[in-house]
């Protein structure tokens, strides 16, 4: 039904605008409820942003021996997909804000400024009807009053004539009199007519054209009004239900990251990292000082293989100590001394306590505990202060860095040289003796480095290092300096020389390609379709293999490669992350 036909528009022109401002309100209302939801979604994922960041671990520290463990890897992964958690909500935020808020805000004033015409239509209207009922009232009025005049002229007329004191001058003048009030009356009367003729053609029009039409266009304003609010209603729920595949992904993801835990595999790595070489400490022996010193008084206690001496046990054959001989201990027989003399000045009260220092003296003190062993370590840089089996590793990962040092070192010395050559045989293309200080510095640094490699090669052999340990020594240096390009003072070996058959620039080339491509960390398969057409970023299908290069950082994004050598970031939301144990 429409209004127009079914309101009179009397009272219900107040009442419709009323109803339609109401509604211009309520979309108003929604639109705040809507911005105020977005701002706890915006603080919401900031919270959970920071908090991620709070407890997700420096890049400095990643390095750490925990961080091996699986416990500590999934929980970094539960930081990484709280971290996309995050994202999903901002993303609902962003959305809600372009689709509901700032578009209905822009309708809202569309429907605004339709409403304001329409009612100032209405209200001219009105005025109009209003003006034309004016005239009718006051031509009404006046036809009132001249009908009355006219009425009473000829009362006084008829009177007048009557009177037989009246002259008949006086009866002309009454009748003229009478007669032109009622022809003012007549005319009056015609006005009125008319005025009420037009204003009833108005108020016709007003009632069942004018206004219908006006209270129409108002109910399909309010019914769009409705229809548009009732989409914002619908898009509030939609926008949330567009990211819950992604949010649900990223659940998953916590959840495959909890059953990635490994506690076998974690206590395996803390045996690796912390078993120190050491073997289990023996009995301790008993150690019979009576039997000793009942025997003190004796010569021949002294040459026996008992008491003290027993207390060696199987290191006696180490030599540890050696009782001196009889001839040694009393090069003179002993004089009598008083009963109550001194005892020796040398020996105390009797030789065997003397043997007994010197034992204590010479023997190396056991270790009674770990404890004590790293109460107060003192760092050296052959890691003699760490137990055998870590030392051991120490010294491999020493040796590691100290190679790929070197193999930098060699590289760079091996491009000097070409360069070198090539300036030589080019000079428009450079100065040769402009690379004698670089030349010159190389050599130093290559030099150094293999003689801290010679002496950890030393301290790895002899912590017990196996000989495969080695093998980090590249086969393109060794101790005698076979591939060097150049020899100390900047000459080049025979060796360096280029084959003659051979393109000056091709070598030249050969040498400065880019440095090997990174070892992947994993695999990633593709969830979603990615255009990839900002900057840095790389193009995705679903359903696609790539290999992942680095893992996020925090912020979102992880880069990956394809089979082709084509590298580039992409969402980490996007994908499903498999790292290589």
């Amino acid at each position: 039904k429409a209004w127009g036909n079914c309101f009179e528009c009397r009272d219900q022109y107040d009442i419709i605008e009323k109803h339609t401002q109401s509604g211009l309100e309520l979309v108003e209302k929604y639109v705040k409820f809507v911005k105020e939801r977005t701002e706890i979604e915006q603080n919401y994922a900031k919270q959970l942003r920071n908090l991620s960041k709070k407890y997700n671990l420096k890049r400095s520290s990643k390095d750490e021996p925990e961080c091996r463990f699986s416990s500590y890897q999934s929980f970094l992964e539960i930081l990484n997909e709280m971290n996309d958690y995050a994202g999903q909500r901002e993303l609902i935020a962003e959305n809600m804000m372009m689709s509901i808020c700032i578009d209905l805000t822009k309708y809202l004033q569309e429907l605004k400024q339709e409403r304001k015409t329409y009612l100032m239509e209405a209200k001219k209207a009105q005025q109009s009807l209003e003006s034309t009922y004016k005239q009718l009232d006051g031509s009404k009025k006046r036809f009132e009053r001249e009908w009355r005049e006219a009425e009473r002229a000829a009362q006084y007329a008829e009177k007048t004539d009557q009177d037989i004191n009246a002259t008949k001058a006086d009866v002309e003048k009454a009748k003229q009199q009478a007669h032109m009030r009622a022809h003012v009356a007549e005319e009056c009367k015609n006005d009125y007519a008319a005025q009420l003729q037009k204003y009833n053609k108005e108020q016709n029009q007003f009632y069942f054209n004018d206004m219908p039409l006006i209270f129409n266009k108002l109910q399909d304003l309010d019914e769009r009004r409705v229809r548009k609010l009732a989409q914002g209603y619908i898009l509030f729920s939609d926008t949330e239900k567009h990211v819950m595949p992604i949010i649900g992904k990223c659940l998953e993801g916590i959840t495959k990251a909890g059953t990635n835990v490994n506690e076998r595999n974690d206590s395996v790595i803390v045996i690796e990292q912390n078993k120190s070489g050491f073997e289990r400490p023996g009995d301790v022996e008993f150690e019979d000082y009576s039997q000793g010193i009942n025997r003190a008084s004796s010569d021949s206690s002294l040459g026996t293989p008992k008491g003290p001496m027993d207390l060696l046990g199987k290191n006696r054959s180490k030599n540890f100590c050696s009782l001196p001989p009889r001839s040694h201990l009393f090069p003179h027989p002993p004089a009598p001394s008083p009963a109550n003399g001194p005892p020796s000045p040398k020996f105390g009260r009797d030789p065997l306590s003397y043997c007994l220092k010197e034992i204590n003296k010479t023997v190396k003190p056991r270790i009674s505990s770990f404890r004590t062993l790293r109460r107060s370590p003192t760092v050296t840089e052959d890691f003699a202060h760490l137990p055998p089996e870590q030392r051991r590793k120490r010294l491999q990962q020493k040796l590691e860095e100290i190679c790929k040092e070197l193999q930098k070192e060699v590289d760079q010395s091996e491009a000097l040289g070409k360069m070198k050559d090539v300036y030589e045989k080019n000079p428009q293309m450079g100065d040769p003796a402009s690379l004698a200080s670089q030349i010159s510095q190389t050599s130093q640094n290559i030099e150094r480095l293999r003689g801290e490699l010679n002496k950890y090669e030393t301290w790895l052999a002899e912590a017990g290092g196996r000989g495969d340990t080695l093998r980090y020594k590249s086969h393109t240096f060794n101790n005698n300096g076979a591939h060097d390009v150049h020899s100390p003072d900047g000459a080049h070996s025979d060796e360096s020389t280029p084959d003659p058959s051979q393109a000056i620039y091709a070598e030249f080339d050969d040498d400065f390609e880019d440095e090997e491509l990174t070892a992947p960390i994993g695999k990633c398969t593709a969830m979603y379709n990615f255009p990839g057409a900002s900057e840095g970023t790389i193009s995705m299908q679903e359903g696609e293999v790539l290999a992942v290069v680095e893992e996020d950082k925090g912020d979102g994004w992880t880069r990956v490669r394809r089979n082709n050598g084509d590298e580039g970031y992409i969402p980490t939301s996007y994908v499903t992350i498999s790292l290589n144990k």
